[in-house]
């Protein structure tokens, strides 16, 4: 079977990645994001600035496709991919900045500690469904080398990678660490409902009838990994019966996905039009045209904008004011979207 698209090299992690297994199993697009960015609205912070731009209700379906590109390149991206979309993601964030209505103070997508609450909700989310819903718990050494790998991830954004925890123990400290932080508000709690209805508000591209069925599965199933603590914050209630009823119907489902990467891609593609061809070659086993794996730094000082991070938000800051192309967006703008690198196409 060829592959449609290419990769250059490995990009930052080598082919047999615990991450890549993971991330690529197929409860990642269908439960693992959508738990990831529902819990990331109970930092106030990250609800003002969506609120601000007012997108996830405007172009749900773009701003849910282009998270899925963004996390899918770092992972399976080429070196050069992963440097140039990092680029681009902080020239995203550096319009989203602004006052916060609910807690006084303000918000800024780059902030460090705003990147890594997403970073790391996001990489806990999709290796929590795995194991809820997909092949079962990692080995204590895998699991070990999946926090490694998410540092690696991280540090292609603004985030101190000394801060980003490694082991279980520490990512567990790191939610508790958090849990004081975390407040519910009016806005955050209609985006949560508008997204965890993602069958009918975002995936519009599944046929109708799919939808209808799929919908109260994946709603019930995302519920079903929400702490019960954290449900009277997010506006949702769900029955013990009904959590353990809709994991026992998704884990089939689920299995019988992974075991057809022709199915699969056609749901990937649908779910995330921009986000699923990058892992194409992945998922059919096509290894890239180099098993050249790159450290960040390196890929940086090759490909990219030879700037840390850390260096282009320090830069952002200190022009704020003096730069319009830094000004914050408009309330449901309809500028177009700053655009991802796109996979490379066969031929």
């Amino acid at each position: 079977m060829t592959n449609r698209y290419l990769r250059r090299d490995e990009g930052l992690f080598p082919a047999d990645s615990v991450s890549r297994r993971v991330w690529s199993y197929p409860t990642s697009a269908l439960l693992g994001f959508i738990r990831a960015v529902t819990i990331e609205h109970l930092d106030p912070d990250l609800t003002a600035a969506v609120d601000a731009s007012g997108q996830v209700l405007q172009r749900p379906a773009l701003r849910y496709d282009r998270t899925v590109q963004y996390f899918a390149t770092v992972l399976f991206g080429d070196a050069e991919s992963v440097i140039k979309s990092s680029d681009v993601l902080m020239k995203v964030h550096a319009r989203a900045h602004g006052p916060n209505p609910v807690t006084g103070g303000t918000f800024d997508s780059n902030d460090p500690d705003s990147q890594l609450w997403i970073h790391m909700t996001a990489w806990h989310s999709i290796l929590y469904v795995y194991e809820k819903f997909g092949p079962g718990t990692l080995s204590r050494a895998e699991e070990n080398e999946y926090w490694r790998e998410c540092a690696i991830a991280a540090s292609v954004q603004p985030i101190r990678v000394e801060d980003v925890p490694t082991t279980r123990g520490e990512v567990q400290k790191y939610f508790d660490d958090w849990r004081d932080r975390l407040a519910s508000s009016e806005a955050a709690v209609h985006n949560i409902d508008f997204i965890l209805d993602g069958m009918r508000t975002i995936f519009t591209a599944l046929p109708a009838p799919m939808r209808s069925v799929l919908g109260p599965v994946i709603r019930s199933g995302v519920i079903a990994t929400y702490p019960r603590w954290m449900r009277p914050l997010m506006g949702v209630r769900q029955s013990r019966l009904q959590d353990a009823v809709v994991t026992g119907l998704i884990r089939p489902g689920m299995a019988a996905l992974a075991r057809s990467p022709r199915a699969q891609m056609w749901f990937l593609e649908r779910v995330a039009p921009r986000g699923g061809p990058v892992l194409t070659g992945y998922i059919r086993g096509v290894p890239a045209e180099s098993s050249s794996v790159y450290t960040a730094v390196q890929a940086r000082a090759k490909f990219g904008d030879p700037r840390t991070p850390l260096e282009q938000y320090a830069d952002q800051l200190a022009a704020r004011g003096a730069d319009p192309a830094l000004d914050p967006y408009e309330h449901n703008h309809h500028d177009a979207p700053l655009e991802f690198v796109a996979p490379r196409r066969a031929g």
